[in-house]
């Protein structure tokens, strides 16, 4: 009589039902490293004896797998933001950004909008004579360039106007 869900051993030679698939079968857990083939039944090599006097197979080891180097690694660079500088109409000691060495900065006087403001205002007070020409040679009304001694560079400007 049969019994609907029941189990039932598989017709051949022997009515004993086989072993159950072990853990690692039934759940994969292994499924990325190859599993060592099943032993033959019989007598088989290798058995090591255990406390109880039965024999038992050694266990399997496995080696992690080497981690592969990812072509699509990300590279870390650290990079110094310097505070910006403020130039006003006298040398100031700083790090020059082209040639990376303190240095304290070399002046140099333009004429910018300050200067061409106090000509025009000269002239039309009546100073024709050459006498608008006066702030052209007093640095206080001109702009100033910041130079680095070294290298020469343009470090900045200080704008009047």
């Amino acid at each position: 009589m049969s019994v609907p869900g029941s189990y039932q051993a598989a017709a051949g030679p022997s009515s004993v039902p086989t072993a159950p698939p072990s853990y690692e079968e039934t759940v994969a857990v292994n499924s990325y490293f190859p599993m060592p083939p099943a032993p033959a039944p019989g007598p088989t090599t290798g058995l090591v004896t255990g406390p109880d006097g039965k024999g038992m197979n050694p266990p399997a080891y496995y080696t992690q797998p080497v981690p592969v180097p990812n072509a699509n690694a990300i590279a870390v660079q650290t990079v110094y933001v310097q505070q910006p500088i403020s130039f006003f109409d006298r040398p100031i000691q700083m790090c020059c950004p082209s040639c990376n060495k303190m240095i304290v900065t070399q002046l140099s006087y333009n004429a910018g909008a300050l200067t061409w403001l106090s000509c025009g205002s000269l002239c039309l007070l009546g100073c024709i004579a050459g006498c608008c020409f006066i702030p052209f040679c007093v640095d206080a009304l001109q702009d100033v360039d910041h130079y680095c001694p070294n290298c020469k560079a343009l470090l900045g400007t200080y704008k009047r106007l």
